[in-house]
């Protein structure tokens, strides 16, 4: 896969062990060869999981790395079958505390001591990265070796050499293992550092501005570890030119990259430990290694909505392996695909929503419904969620279950409890300067618009703020080549990635700025509300859609009931589907249902405008959209506006939804926003002309599905403050799509 350009939406996938010298490649496959070793059934499967938080001054302390050290071991238990007692936490909360000393005594005994041939290993670690010289270093490694950073990094002999564990030691410790079925893990990277907008970094700048250099205490223990390997230097440097030393190394950035420490809903994760847990747990079980089925381009929007920072794959597996040649999975019997698993069982269930994307967990909290069910997919009971902190839930059961439910149980998605009073949160960004006070004022007109503070400990969906020249200079490195002017005030992502098209002109206040955004706050808002519904992993509905070029192959991507309904029948799927400007395009929604389904597609520009491709004949009766089972209908028809991929260069999210009954009120809705525009029939439409509009269309549809879901259910399923959508009703795929220019 190629790279993806700084400037867009940006895939918080990768690995980095530059320390080992390793090349980049797409996250299904690290995900996919992550599973396939994880899986294997062998005699006993060992992990080290390192997570540090709590640096010392003047390290910049982190918030995250214990939660990815959760993340995995949640994963490691209940989806790969590891025995908890078999898994050593060497984290800030564990009985072992994460020195230098303590990290690697912890792999020597806990792996190295006890893994025999065949055996799993899994070393993670989530903390700060950095980079010292190397005496012997790797062809295009500017003479540097990537580190891990321990609490302890200071030396005391005054120095002011550093006690990283470099990757040189790395490389030894994972060629000791007499297993080949490793898996290293590294949520951390080796460039820049410090924080930008509402997200952190996981890496060290250079102390003084220069290099910094090992003690010698680092070297002697590679002495020994090459006396014990019997390992002569010239062989030594042999080795780690030709890859890594055994199974499989994932990591978070290249070199020149960074990793980030990104604020979720309630609670700090690793973007990339984030990402690549949550896709293997909904990963579909018992296929081949090329077929992937989780819907990757919308957990890569995930993490890059909460950061925007550019974050590529790095991974390579044991040189001379064919781990990409197996099937993904060995366990017998394979366990489906989940949402979220029990923690704590009895009337009152505790859980865990390892499962469930970041940007729909708000509609996990009260109301939200989950099937228990066996590894066979039987369900056994249901559980209604009554509060959420983080990523732990809480619910209490429903009925009687048909069958033991205990630690473990996993449990999937029913129905969601989307808020009805859903709020665009807009951080102020110090940019503002004194106009920060009174931006706040202006925004507390502006109905379900919430003004935030930026400071890395909550979640903001945009900034507002001035572009400076920092900006300037950053903007220019994500690769836009027309950047707003310096003094302008407008909208950035998360990350500071200025938002297309909503930069004034210089000397504009701050208040004028606020009132002439207003319709684009509402379209972002909008668009906020729609991400809510996407549920293309977890839907029943047996629904295929294909985004295709005309006279090209173009992408297919499935919902979770499609994918289990004919598992050796899907094609693979690619993440993102690169276009040119100009391309034209068909959308070919196929329904493998044996009952009627009505389909809709809309689109999310990078600047936020959301259009309305289909349906576009607005005089029509509301079975237009209707699909028959086993029917294909492609769109646009004969006769209607084409549609044509624009540019700048960017990414857009095209979403097909398909639903059982037609989405009347929210279709009522547009076809009353076509005629006061007069907008002829077959054209697509853009909203946001008037600046509640698109917020209300978007509250038909959610009023549309929620009255679905409760004539389904045959009661109030969700809570009054709640729109419920349905699993077994609607499905919402997201399509990425790069515009290349």
């Amino acid at each position: 896969m190629s790279q993806i350009k700084r400037r867009h939406f940006l895939q918080f996938a990768g690995s980095a062990l530059a320390s080992i010298g390793l090349s980049q490649l797409d996250l299904m496959r690290q995900g996919d060869r992550y599973a396939r070793v994880l899986a294997q059934g062998t005699s006993r499967k060992l992990a080290l999981l390192v997570g540090i938080n709590g640096y010392k001054f003047p390290i910049p302390p982190l918030r995250g790395c214990l939660t990815d050290v959760d993340l995995q071991r949640e994963l490691l238990v209940n989806r790969f079958g590891f025995n908890p007692k078999d898994i050593l936490l060497v984290t800030d909360e564990a009985e072992i505390k994460p020195s230098r000393q303590n990290i690697l005594a912890a792999f020597e005994n806990h792996l190295i001591k006890q893994a025999k041939p065949g055996d799993v290993v899994v070393f993670h670690f989530s903390g700060h990265g950095s980079r010292v010289i190397d005496p012997d270093p790797l062809p295009n490694s500017n003479g540097l070796n990537g580190t891990m950073v321990p609490p302890d990094r200071k030396s005391e002999d005054g120095s002011g050499k550093v006690r990283d564990i470099m990757g040189r030691s790395l490389f030894l410790l994972m060629h000791a293992l007499q297993t080949e079925n490793v898996t290293v893990v590294l949520d951390s990277c080796h460039s820049g550092g410090g924080t930008r907008g509402n997200v952190m970094f996981r890496a060290l700048s250079r102390q003084g501005g220069g290099d910094d250099e090992a003690t010698q205490e680092e070297f002697d223990y590679q002495e020994q570890w090459l006396s014990r390997l019997n390992l002569t230097p010239t062989k030594f440097q042999e080795l780690r030119q030709k890859g890594i030393a055994k199974g499989v190394a994932l990591g978070s950035a290249q070199q020149d990259q960074l990793a980030t420490d990104a604020p979720f809903e309630g609670f700090h994760a690793g973007a990339f430990t984030y990402l690549l847990t949550r896709y293997l747990w909904q990963q579909p079980v018992s296929q081949p290694l090329k077929s992937v089925f989780t819907n990757l381009a919308r957990s890569t929007k995930d993490v890059a909505n909460s950061s925007g920072i550019l974050q590529e794959p790095i991974q390579e597996v044991q040189p001379g392996s064919n781990y990409d040649q197996e099937p993904v999975y060995f366990i017998d019997p394979p366990t489906p695909s989940a949402e979220a698993v029990v923690q704590k069982a009895g009337r009152e269930v505790e859980f865990w929503l390892g499962g469930v994307a970041s940007q729909t967990l708000e509609s996990f909290e009260e109301g939200a419904l989950f099937n228990l069910i066996d590894n066979q997919g039987n369900v056994l009971g249901e559980v209604e969620q009554t509060a959420r902190n983080g990523l732990k839930g809480y619910g209490k059961l429903r009925g009687s279950p048909s069958g033991a439910i205990q630690s473990g149980t996993f449990m999937r998605e029913q129905v969601r409890g989307v808020p009805s009073n859903l709020k665009l949160r807009l951080g102020l960004d110090s940019s503002l300067g004194n106009e920060v006070n009174s931006a706040r004022s202006v925004l507390q007109s502006i109905q379900r618009v919430e003004a935030k503070t930026v400071n890395q400990g909550g979640v903001t969906d945009y900034l507002l703020g001035k572009m400076n020249s920092d900006y300037l200079q950053q903007a220019r490195s994500y690769g836009i080549t027309n950047p707003p002017a310096v003094g302008s005030i407008g909208l950035f992502s998360a990350g500071v990635e200025p938002i297309p098209d909503s930069f004034g002109e210089v000397g504009e206040s701050a208040e004028a700025a606020i009132m002439r955004l207003r319709p684009r706050l509402k379209q972002l808002l909008a668009g906020r509300l729609l991400q809510q519904v996407v549920n293309g992993s977890s839907s029943n509905l047996k629904v295929e859609n294909a985004i295709k070029p005309v006279g090209g192959r173009g992408v297919t991507a499935v919902s979770r009931g499609a994918q289990e309904a004919a598992p050796n029948s899907l094609p693979s799927l690619t993440t993102v589907q690169q276009l040119a400007p100009g391309t034209e395009l068909k959308v070919e929604v196929t329904n493998q249902e044996n009952r009627n389904i009505y389909m809709s597609v809309l689109v999310i520009g990078s600047n936020g405008d959301l259009v309305v491709l289909y349906p576009a004949e607005w005089e029509a009766a509301e079975d237009a959209t209707l699909i028959a089972p086993g029917q294909t209908l492609v769109v646009p028809r004969e006769g209607h506006v084409k549609f044509v991929v624009q540019g700048p260069s960017g990414f857009l999210e095209l979403m097909v939804l398909a639903s059982t009954k037609p989405l009347r009120d929210a279709l009522k809705g547009l076809q009353t926003i076509a005629q006061e525009r007069g907008v002829r029939s077959g054209v697509p439409m853009v909203l946001g002309e008037n600046e509640d509009e698109t917020v209300e269309v978007m509250g038909a549809l959610l009023g549309d599905l929620d009255q679905m879901t409760q004539e389904t259910r045959g009661a109030r399923s969700t809570t009054t403050q709640t729109r419920g959508v349905d699993t077994t009703q609607l499905a919402v795929i997201s399509n990425m799509i790069e515009v290349v220019e």
